[in-house]
């Protein structure tokens, strides 16, 4: 592997067994091979790491730590990297083979774009497709992904790639914990860098019972998360003297957060009470 491979790919795993195999595979078997993997064990206390060593790759670099969550393993992943790009998946997702290669190629297409996302289709435990996110296929070039980011996400995390450099300068917000990523796009967008989208299915998406996805969509409501997430994000802009046309429209995103949720609290309570 040279030492400087086109894409790193982030693989952050906790606890994730049941699923990681074939994550892994979907990584190795990508047409696109000039990459590093590195699989970043969060203090896993199931089979992760003897299913990770399992593997005989040397484009696989593995990581163990005590439990730190998400947010600061990939923030290590991102200094450990070694790629132009870095790629980032989770330990339930699937690859489709040519995703490396279209995101790279696009990005080499784009100099100016600090990430290239992708359309994901949603699968279940048993790798059936369930669908699709509307949103994530209507929002697609760079002015239509920035004209809705203030209102709401339509990037799947777990299939992008970014430019390298970019998530060095940024990170990720350890305040910003289930929201990292939306928080990232706004901060991004604020300060004039792009996000594009190739406008092909290139991630399988699972989604399932023990998924913090599935978890956290059950358990919060997603407007006030929104409206928290965008807070925090413009106090940061604050801080640093920045206000700018985009942040108004964050605003305008986090009062509509904020009425809206409201809403749905009202609603869900009188259901309730019923």
């Amino acid at each position: 592997m040279p030492a400087s491979p086109r894409i790193s790919v982030l693989l952050p795993v906790y606890n994730g067994a049941a699923f990681l195999a074939a994550t892994i595979r979907s990584v190795l078997e990508q047409t696109e091979g000039d990459f590093e993997l590195l699989i970043l064990n969060d203090g896993s206390t199931d089979d992760s790491e003897a299913i990770t060593l399992s593997f005989a790759d040397s484009r696989i670099r593995y990581f163990h730590q005590e439990n730190r969550g998400l947010i600061a393993t990939l923030n290590r992943g991102i200094a450990a990297a070694r790629g132009r790009y870095i790629a980032r998946i989770d330990s339930d997702d699937i690859c489709l083979p040519e995703r490396f290669a279209r995101q790279a190629d696009w990005l080499d297409a784009h100099p100016d774009a600090a990430v290239a996302g992708c359309f994901v289709t949603f699968i279940d435990e048993t790798g059936r497709e369930t669908g699709t996110w509307p949103d994530d296929r209507r929002y697609v070039s760079e002015e239509e992904i920035k004209g809705v980011l203030p209102y709401r996400n339509v990037i799947a995390h777990p299939g992008i790639m970014a430019v390298s450099a970019v998530l060095r300068e940024y990170g990720y917000d350890p305040r910003q914990q289930h929201m990292e990523d939306y928080d990232l796009w706004l901060r991004l967008l604020a300060d004039g860098k792009r996000i594009g989208k190739v406008p092909e299915t290139l991630l399988l998406y699972r989604v399932h019972q023990a998924s913090v996805t599935a978890q956290h969509i059950k358990k919060v409501n997603l407007f006030f998360r929104q409206f928290h997430c965008k807070r925090r994000f413009l106090a940061g802009r604050l801080a640093k003297g920045k206000f700018s046309a985009f942040d108004a429209r964050v605003v305008l995103g986090m009062m509509k957060d904020l009425l809206t949720g409201m809403g749905k609290w009202v609603k869900g309570k009188s259901i309730k009470d019923k």
